[in-house]
């Protein structure tokens, strides 16, 4: 079989990436190009400036992932783009540069959803087995997807409100951390203890999560303790606050995989990078004998290489866009 090339394009939030990936398991070349710097200056992303950023950005990084990979456009098979979702304005250019190249080199162009990114950036580790469950952890996401078969989604739980990577850097502006605050509260959360009472959210027979609750509380505790003239001990209360986030994690994906007759987790999104959350689900699958597939940090964050690797496999199952493919700020995965 020939091999087939895979150049891909990420631009959903505030990393600039493009990738080449081939047969959808090997990664030849990505450059990510990070706004981290900027944004934190304001505490979060900025959405007017990130879209700025990939305009200025995205010729340098197409042409810097060839030249790093010694490949033309002769070489590539098709282009794969994150069509959404996403923030809308650094999405479009994104999609605007690969229709561009597709219609100059007449090359095949395969929209791919942001979250199928996510969730395939796993066979850049190892290949998937199917069936599985699928758990997304991210700054815009938190879902439990069944997949008995290549690009099948069956989202069978989600978030009600705030995605669990929102949840944490809520809470880490209220504790006085820099943004982003994901991993900062997973640092200190190794550090502390589990003394300040906080409910375990949303603990019932669903698939659902609900993390608003959860953040509220943390706001109200601080607010009551600060009233009483009490300091919070910012370690301590790290570790209440991830304790129950994990908790309920674990609690319901390992629920997941037994009712579903499940024996292969794979987990994924920027929060899969969190130490904490990795060591528990590694533990709990070692004793349920579940295979858990987790990928290496550098693919937890937004990349090209995961969109690479989606990409191939939509190719294969014949996915195809033409130019009047768009960005979408909100679309469901399927």
């Amino acid at each position: 079989m020939q091999d087939i090339y895979i150049l891909a394009f990420e631009s959903s939030c505030d990393e600039t990436s493009v990738s080449i990936v081939k047969n959808g398991r090997e990664e030849i070349a990505t450059v990510v190009l990070s706004q981290i710097d900027i944004h934190a200056l304001y505490g979060g992303v900025v959405p007017e400036i990130a879209s700025r950023m990939h305009i200025e950005n995205i010729t340098l990084v197409i042409e810097e992932a060839l030249k790093k990979a010694n490949m033309s456009m002769d070489d590539i098979t098709a282009i794969a783009v994150t069509y959404g979702p996403g923030l809308i304005g650094s999405l479009l250019v994104g999609v605007q540069a690969a229709k561009t190249l597709s219609y100059i080199y007449k090359k095949p162009l395969v929209p791919v959803h942001h979250i199928a990114g996510h969730i395939y950036a796993n066979c850049l580790v190892e290949p998937l087995e199917f069936p599985l469950i699928a758990l997304v952890v991210s700054g815009g996401h938190t879902d439990l997807i069944y997949m008995s078969e290549n690009y099948s989604f069956e989202r069978i739980g989600g978030t009600l409100d705030d995605a669990v990577g929102e949840a944490y850097d809520k809470v880490a502006r209220v504790l006085g951390l820099s943004y982003p605050g994901g991993p900062l509260i997973d640092q200190y959360a190794r550090e502390g203890v589990d003394r300040y009472s906080l409910p375990l959210p949303k603990d019932d027979d669903s698939y659902d999560f609900s993390f608003s609750g959860l953040k509220s509380a943390v706001i109200n505790l601080i607010h009551n303790e600060e009233q009483r003239g009490h300091e919070i001990v910012v370690q301590d209360m790290a570790t209440s606050f991830q304790n129950r986030v994990i908790e309920i994690l674990t609690k319901k994906t390992m629920r997941a995989l037994k009712e579903y007759r499940v024996k292969n987790l794979i987990v994924a999104g920027g929060v899969s990078a969190n130490k904490e959350l990795r060591e528990r689900l590694e533990k709990l699958c070692d004793e349920n004998r579940i295979h858990i597939i987790v990928p290496e940090i550098r693919y937890c964050t937004d990349n090209a290489a995961m969109i690479g690797a989606a990409g191939y496999f939509a190719y294969l199952l014949g996915r195809r866009a033409g130019l009047e493919l768009n960005a979408k700020a909100n679309d469901e995965l399927k």
